[in-house]
C-alpha cells in the first residue's frame, strides 16, 4: 500500500485570517467543479484533493458526499 504524504495547503491569499473554515470549504468546491470539467480519470483534480483533504475536517467531508449524493449540498457544484 502506498503511503500517503500529507501536506498543507499553500497560502491563499483570499483567506488571510487564521480561521480555515471558508479556505477548506472552496477547496472542496474546487475539487469538486475540476473533476465535473476535467473528469474522474484526470489527475490535474489532484492538488485540490489534498488541499482540502488536509483543511476540513473528515466528518465535514463525509457529510457534505452525502449531501451531493442526495442532491442537497449547499454550495455551488
Amino acid at each position: 500500500m502506498a503511503e500517503i504524504e500529507l501536506k498543507t495547503a499553500p497560502v491563499d491569499f483570499r483567506f488571510p485570517t487564521t480561521n480555515q473554515t471558508r479556505h477548506c470549504f472552496t477547496r472542496y468546491i474546487e475539487f469538486h467543479r475540476c473533476l465535473a470539467v476535467k473528469g474522474e480519470e484526470s489527475g490535474e483534480c489532484e492538488r485540490f484533493a489534498k488541499y482540502y483533504r488536509s483543511l476540513c475536517p473528515g466528518e465535514w467531508v463525509e457529510k457534505w458526499n452525502e449531501q451531493r449524493d442526495n442532491g442537497t449540498f449547499p454550495g455551488p457544484l
